[in-house]
């Protein structure tokens, strides 16, 4: 194994760098977190927690460790398959358009009782591993590059790609999963692409409560949005308006797993984090990926991703989550939870025979 990656380094694979794709990533959040639901309760009297909302204990801290960008590459797919079935991580998303998407899906029509989502991909944001769109060319062709590949970065998509085409590609991503045999159990979104406009929200929200399939969507609190406006991203009452009438369950919190220089490093900046999480639902993102020579040239992150996939199978870090009393969940579970309470008040979803 090479000397690790350093926060602060371009990935020379790539035709972005890294922290823009992070940066993307984090607008999403804290545009999802800073315009969710939006009329608050008294400030004595606050409103419960997601985790409440949905027979969670009071005071818990409830968390999803979730993998993101499952069937990019058979590196990533190899390690959902080794930890999902262990329960060492509770979550996956799969990326329809790439490669290695077929295979996981085949997998995942064996294995249903798994939580695995679509990581919705508008964007192809490396410079030799690039996948196209599901959709015809024809039918997004703002959305692609002169090779017929997604553009690579969040700004060009925004600038050029009309919302219409944005939801012809997330309906043609969700169809083509269910033309597999599977049935997404949530929806999220690659990049934060989905979140960097408020049409584009718009159809996220529109597909998920049409499928009845939860987005990632984060209540607002104003711890949450002062955590976000300190990352100095503003909202919008476009998207207030957006989020404020989105039907489905949502999160307390939202963050991804930080990065180190060492696996050490990582592993303290985890338990930081962890030991950081106020009561309800959390989700920390991550992309674990196994080392292969391959990983190494589809992206100068593969260092990170390689930890990644240790670090929760790490007996040290089993122990730290146990001694922290962290409750787990998914999505499979949250929605359950919020079909028993809240369900009945919402309409019938397109396509649940499949």
């Amino acid at each position: 194994m090479t000397g690790p990656l350093t926060v602060s380094s371009i990935d020379t694979h790539d035709r972005t760098p890294k922290r823009l794709v992070r940066g993307f990533l984090l607008l999403a959040v804290a545009a999802v977190a800073l315009l969710a639901a939006g009329s608050q309760a008294r400030a004595e009297d606050p409103p419960k927690t997601w985790a409440e909302r949905l027979g969670y204990p009071a005071g818990k801290r409830v968390l999803i460790l979730h993998a993101d960008d499952i069937g990019m590459c058979y590196e990533a797919n190899e390690a959902a398959k080794r930890y999902l079935p262990t329960g060492d991580i509770q979550s996956a998303a799969l990326m329809v358009p790439c490669p290695w998407f077929n295979e996981i899906a085949n997998w995942y029509k064996e294995h249903p009782e798994f939580d695995c989502g679509l990581h919705l991909a508008m964007n192809s944001e490396w410079k030799w591993y690039r996948w196209p769109p599901v959709a015809l060319a024809s039918e997004v062709p703002h959305m692609i590059d002169e090779d017929g590949y997604l553009l690579d970065d969040t700004i060009q998509t925004a600038l050029k790609a009309p919302a219409s085409e944005i939801e012809k590609e997330i309906r043609a991503q969700l169809e083509r999963a269910l033309s597999r045999g599977i049935r997404p159990s949530h929806i999220d979104t690659h990049m934060g692409t989905l979140y960097a406009r408020p049409d584009y929200t718009a159809a996220y929200c529109k597909v998920a409560e049409e499928y009845r399939i939860p987005a990632m969507v984060i209540e607002v609190t104003p711890k949450i949005e002062a955590k976000f406006r300190k990352r100095g991203i503003p909202g919008t009452e476009q998207l207030r308006k957006v989020i404020d009438g989105y039907k489905l369950p949502k999160l307390d919190d939202f963050d991804s797993i930080l990065e180190g220089d060492t696996y050490e490093a990582k592993l303290e900046k985890f338990y930081e984090q962890i030991r950081g999480l106020d009561p309800g639902i959390t989700e920390l993102i991550f992309h674990p990926s196994i080392l292969t020579e391959g990983l190494r040239h589809i992206t100068g992150t593969w260092q990170q991703r390689a930890w990644e996939a240790e670090m929760f199978s790490d007996p040290a870090v089993k122990e730290f989550l146990k001694r922290e009393g962290i409750v787990f969940t998914n999505w499979k579970i949250i929605m359950e939870r919020w079909e028993e309470r809240y369900g009945a008040n919402v309409v019938s979803p397109k396509r649940l025979d499949k």
